[in-house]
């Protein structure tokens, strides 16, 4: 399906970057075609997993730059791109949504945009997803992603009315993002090592992978619950049983 998938967060720190890692390894277990963009410049932390796999884009205010992110929009034409963007980037994408009219034209190209909003659970972070949902209200496929790693209670979130009225107004699918270990995200981390690689990863050990196994397959049954990716027919159990034949750099694993 042809698509756009933002992940967004517009603070840094708060899990955006190990979000889209998430993002990546589900198309590769499902056997999903995807295009992993790299709009990080500062920090192209998704990237550096995915050195022979990624391309790279840049949004920017500035006239000269502006037309860096028209890639994005090209490679959506065919397949569904998965766009790692930074913190503090929202007047810059905003202004190539809006410049360029891209809503106007992904409605006649067929082109869906998503909006993957990981939030931490503090409140600039919860205003910031506000914010994004009020500007492009049902235009935009907003998808709110609770980072349980950063925050085990969600209730001061869930009591808040002005949140949840636009929740349910605009229809927008609501995910919890387990936690990761620090161990063994610190491992994979310093060794740049992706999550297809790491499952036969000796330095994490048996516990270290079965910890790993867990993260991904309880992060794969929340991006699930979200009804976004349309999965092929065949894919029928459970991503953490079809990754054996999936290609570790990150393309797509072709069907046997």
């Amino acid at each position: 399906m042809a698509a756009i998938h933002f992940v967004d967060g517009e603070k840094g720190g708060v899990g955006k970057s190990l979000f889209a890692r998430v993002m990546v390894q589900y198309c590769i277990d499902n056997k999903l075609s995807y295009e992993l963009v790299e709009a990080d410049q500062s920090n192209p932390d998704v990237g550096a997993f995915y050195p022979d796999n990624h391309k790279i884009a840049v949004f920017s205010e500035s006239e000269r730059k502006a037309y860096d992110a028209d890639e994005i929009f090209n490679l959506a034409l065919t397949t569904s791109v998965i766009v790692n963007l930074p913190a503090q980037v929202y007047p810059a994408v905003t202004d190539w949504i809006e410049r360029n009219q891209i809503l106007e034209i992904t409605g006649k190209n067929k082109v869906k945009i998503y909006k993957w909003f990981v939030c931490s659970g503090g409140y600039d972070s919860v205003q910031l997803f506000i914010q994004s949902l009020e500007r492009f209200e049902n235009k935009i496929k907003h998808i709110f992603v609770r980072n349980c790693g950063l925050c085990d209670d969600w209730k001061h979130v869930d009591g808040r009315k002005d949140l949840q009225d636009l929740i349910k107004a605009y229809k927008v699918a609501v995910i919890n993002f387990p936690k990761f270990s620090y161990r063994e995200r610190d491992i994979l981390d310093a060794n740049q090592i992706n999550f297809s690689a790491a499952r036969d990863y000796g330095e994490l050990g048996v516990l270290g992978k079965q910890r790993l196994h867990s993260f991904l397959k309880k992060a794969s049954e929340e991006i699930d619950q979200a009804k976004i990716w349309n999965l092929p027919a065949a894919s029928i159990t459970s991503p953490t049983e079809k990754v054996d034949d999936a290609n570790v750099n990150g393309k797509v694993a072709t069907k046997k």
